[in-house]
């Protein structure tokens, strides 16, 4: 367990919420619904965090879901309860996930890969634990590669990875440096916000 990570996400909890906005939130639920919508099978959610996502999930759906932060999770469970369908939540760090090999169909994230501290160790781990053929859907903020957006999300980080997420990580290229295929990726705002669907290649 990472738990310099753990630390700096519970002392984020209390404010999580304010922080993410509910105008953020509102602008990108369509997308995420959107995106959420095609969860079938075994399902594993990544960083639940606060469980504002939870809302976007269609209901019916039975989703291991976990979190780094145990204070995270505390402020989720409300929502946990209240979603129509099984929700598992547990304190996990990515890095060092306790699922079995091959165990699920489907990986989601949302806004997680900027906070993850080696991220393509991460996407390693993900895809360990997809079976094969299995895909990654995710929802992302990442970094530019336009200027003068990507030196603005430089200089950014230098302060938001102290207390929240880096704001300049290139997700995209993890993903492929991870081992899986991108089938589709859509930019939602410039190349900075945006959709991956990736695949677990077939063995």
């Amino acid at each position: 367990m990472d738990l310099a990570t753990q630390r700096k996400w519970d002392k984020a909890a209390p404010n999580f919420d304010f922080m993410a906005g509910k105008g953020g939130e509102e602008r990108w639920a369509p997308f995420k619904r959107e995106l959420f919508s095609q969860m079938d099978g075994r399902i594993l959610f990544m960083a639940l965090g606060t469980g504002l996502d939870i809302a976007s999930f269609p209901s019916g759906k039975t989703i291991e879901a976990i979190d780094i932060s145990p204070a995270m999770l505390e402020v989720a469970a409300p929502r946990v309860a209240a979603y129509d369908g099984h929700i598992n939540a547990q304190v996990m760090d990515v890095h060092d996930l306790s699922f079995a090999d091959n165990e699920f169909d489907q990986v989601f994230t949302s806004c997680t890969f900027c906070s993850v501290p080696r991220p393509i160790e991460g996407l390693q781990s993900i895809k360990r634990v997809l079976k094969p053929g299995g895909e990654l859907y995710m929802f992302e903020h990442t970094g530019s590669r336009y200027l003068p957006f990507s030196l603005m999300m430089d200089f950014m980080t230098l302060l938001s990875k102290r207390f929240g997420p880096d704001m300049n990580r290139m997700t995209t290229d993890n993903v492929v440096a991870a081992g899986f295929e991108i089938l589709e990726t859509n930019h939602l705002f410039l190349d900075v916000v945006k959709t991956i669907k990736a695949r677990k290649p077939a063995e």
